[in-house]
Parts: C-alpha cells; sequence; structure tokens
C-alpha cells in the first residue's frame, strides 16, 4: 500500500480542504515552460555553433533549466519570485547568443509578469469570497 501524505493523514472529516494559491500554480507553468525553452534554445545554440565549446552550451542550458524547475519549489517564498524574476534577465541576456531569444524573453517575462499580476488578483478574490462564506455559514448554522 501506498504511503499516505502528512494531510492525509491528518485528514479528519469535516475539515475544510486548504486553498492553494492561484499565483503560486500560474508561476510554476510559466516556469515549467521556460525550463523547456531553455532545453530547446540550448539545443538551437549547440547546433548554430554559438555561444564557444559545445560541452560549455549544453551545460549552460542544463543548468538553466534546473533552475527554472527547482524556482518551482521556492515560489512559496518571497526568494522564489526574485529568483523568477532575475531567470526572466537571464533569458532575455541569451538573445546575444541567439537574437530570436529577444522576443521569446520580451514573451515569456510578459507571461510571469501576468501570471504574478493575475495570480495574486485570484487569490485576494479567493480569500474575500472564503471569508464571506465563513460569516455566512456562522450567520446561517442550520442551512450550512
Amino acid at each position: 500500500m501506498a504511503k499516505l501524505t502528512r494531510a492525509q493523514r491528518e485528514w479528519r472529516p469535516g475539515m475544510k480542504k486548504k486553498q492553494r494559491s492561484t499565483k503560486m500554480m500560474f508561476a510554476s507553468t510559466v516556469l515549467v515552460c521556460e525550463a523547456l525553452l531553455a532545453v530547446f534554445v540550448t539545443l538551437a545554440a549547440f547546433g548554430l555553433k554559438r555561444g564557444g565549446e559545445p560541452v560549455v552550451v549544453l551545460s549552460l542550458g542544463a543548468v538553466l533549466a534546473l533552475l527554472c524547475i527547482f524556482n518551482c519549489a521556492l515560489l512559496g517564498k518571497k526568494i522564489g519570485y526574485i529568483i523568477g524574476w532575475a531567470l526572466q534577465v537571464v533569458f532575455f541576456l541569451s538573445g546575444f547568443l541567439l537574437v530570436d531569444m529577444f522576443y521569446l524573453a520580451a514573451a515569456f517575462a510578459l507571461c510571469w509578469w501576468y501570471a504574478l499580476y493575475k495570480g495574486e488578483e485570484i487569490d485576494v478574490e479567493n480569500k474575500r469570497r472564503a471569508a464571506a462564506q465563513e460569516a455566512w455559514e456562522q450567520a446561517n448554522p442550520e442551512q450550512a
């Protein structure tokens, strides 16, 4: 039998499910897409013989892709979003190796900004609705 997670072990009937952060989910999606972008840009730079030694190009691309993936785990803290912005700058600077990266990096930076902006907006709305629901349930215990 599979091992239960802590949340599964601590669950009791009637417990409310903790609301997940939409901002974190959107940001993670953008970072995973950027990890794929890093892989494909690395392969393009390798194939076009740009950026020096092939081992260096492939290594830097792999490190950048792994940074994007590992940063998803840090999105619960403010440092995760700061690193995310730093990764946007790195992607933009990679345009000096492949000119098309200027356009792609700008598009992904816009996606990153929109994920943070809209995700935060949705999280605030979800908290507001949860508070209103809680107040209604306390005012109407027979209907809850």
